[in-house]
């Protein structure tokens, strides 16, 4: 059983590295192609059929690119296609579902203080809504509605905050912001390898028939590209949430989730913008930095977060392991996280203390007071899934006694 759990870890770790190798290439592969397309420059020396053209320097060389908007006259002997990396980043982001969320559902998918469903039922429902979603996505897009730019995008975007709330409703907070990336990313992918491929491979064949393309296939695939182009930033956002509770496992997360894409928009709009030559607009920072602090206000309602440099004063024992509040907060502690938190876990399935943290003695749980305190005393983070049963006086317990050791500490 031991062996089991730790190849069951390096494999974890194998498909979150892969998955992130082959995001970076897809990204910024998708990063390159939008920025080229939007600073192309039409020139009246350039070939039949030809858009624009850009010129390029990068590792001591230069680049001339060109762009047919529909397809040369004639095919070259060799074209590079740009599909393999979006694939392999859905599919490897798949598996680290099923590693991860599907293979762990009692810890990382399910809370039962949330909604008391058995592991099955919420895997069935997590495969439902990639699928679904997918399906609702794609008919929008060829429906009447889909000949509005910004209506289409308007009514995904409602959706979208849609989707964010029914997940908080279901699954753990850190599962529902990476139910939500898996969302958007399946629509992302499914653009490539649904539309945007096949569309290009339709138009390869006519060239080679003889026949002339239809420009419609290039005006659906743009299409697709540009709702990825705005999606992008929101995905990267989701997949490392789970590192940060604050952001998925406090009582506005939906709402925080919303106005991520929101900041996904703002951020595309000046870089589109700056790479099609048409100006700087510097206002898209002021909002994209103003959503952040209500996202940061939103995480921390109704109390801000307190700590900073005067919470050093005083040394992080002798504060934190003399409060008041300390016996109590030792005794939730040890019934609630020491199982997992310990030289020797003995919750079913870990095999090492997460990321090495021991909560067994008074200097361990001091030592850890901030991590406490932001884990399961603000946040829902910890324990996962709530498995121990943590309860609400039990997490004003440890909020309360990190904040008044605190404000001790500032008075020493």
């Amino acid at each position: 059983m031991y062996e089991f759990a730790i190849a069951w870890e390096w494999l974890a770790f194998a498909v979150r590295w892969l998955h992130v190798i082959t995001a970076i290439a897809w990204i910024g592969s998708s990063f390159y192609f939008i920025a080229l397309d939007l600073g192309l420059v039409k020139r009246d020396h350039l070939p039949v059929g030809a858009y624009g053209e850009e010129w390029q320097v990068h590792g001591g060389g230069f680049y001339h690119i060109q762009k047919y908007l529909v397809a040369p006259a004639s095919m070259p002997e060799h074209l590079t296609w740009f599909k393999w990396e979006s694939y392999v980043t859905w599919l490897s982001g798949f598996a680290m579902l099923c590693v991860v969320y599907y293979g762990g559902a009692d810890l990382f998918l399910v809370d039962r203080h949330v909604l008391d469903i058995s592991a099955t039922t919420a895997i069935l429902i997590s495969l439902a809504s990639l699928g679904i979603g997918w399906l609702f996505y794609d008919l929008l897009c060829k429906s009447p509605i889909g000949r509005n730019t910004w209506g289409l995008m308007a009514l995904l975007y409602a959706a979208l905050v849609a989707m964010a709330w029914g997940y908080t409703q279901v699954f753990t907070g850190r599962a529902a912001f990476l139910h939500l990336g898996a969302f958007t990313a399946t629509i992302m992918s499914a653009n490539v390898f649904f539309i945007i491929i096949p569309n290009q491979k339709i138009v390869v064949a006519d060239l080679i028939a003889g026949r002339t393309p239809d420009p419609k296939l290039g005006a659906q695939a743009k299409q697709r590209s540009l709702h990825n182009n705005y999606l992008t930033l929101p995905v990267i956002f989701f997949m490392l949430s789970n590192h940060y509770p604050l952001a998925f496992a406090t009582a506005f997360n939906w709402i925080i989730a919303a106005l991520v894409f929101l900041m996904g928009v703002t951020i595309r709009h000046w870089f589109n913008t700056t790479h099609a030559r048409k100006g700087r607009p510097t206002w898209t920072w002021l909002v994209t930095a103003l959503l952040f602090i209500l996202i940061m206000w939103l995480s921390t309602v109704p109390k801000v977060l307190t700590g900073g440099e005067k919470a050093e004063v005083a040394p992080a024992f002798t504060r934190f392991a003399a409060n008041a509040h300390f016996p109590a907060v030792k005794d939730t502690v040890s019934t609630r996280c020491s199982m997992c938190h310990a030289a020797e876990p003995v919750y079913e399935g870990i095999t090492q203390a997460p990321k090495g943290v021991m909560l067994e003695s008074d200097a361990e749980i001091a030592a850890h007071a901030r991590e406490i305190y932001i884990q399961a005393g603000r946040s829902h983070a910890m324990p996962p899934g709530n498995v121990t049963d943590m309860t609400t006086d039990e997490r004003q317990l440890l909020a309360a006694w990190f904040e008044s050791a605190v404000e001790e500490g500032k008075t020493q």
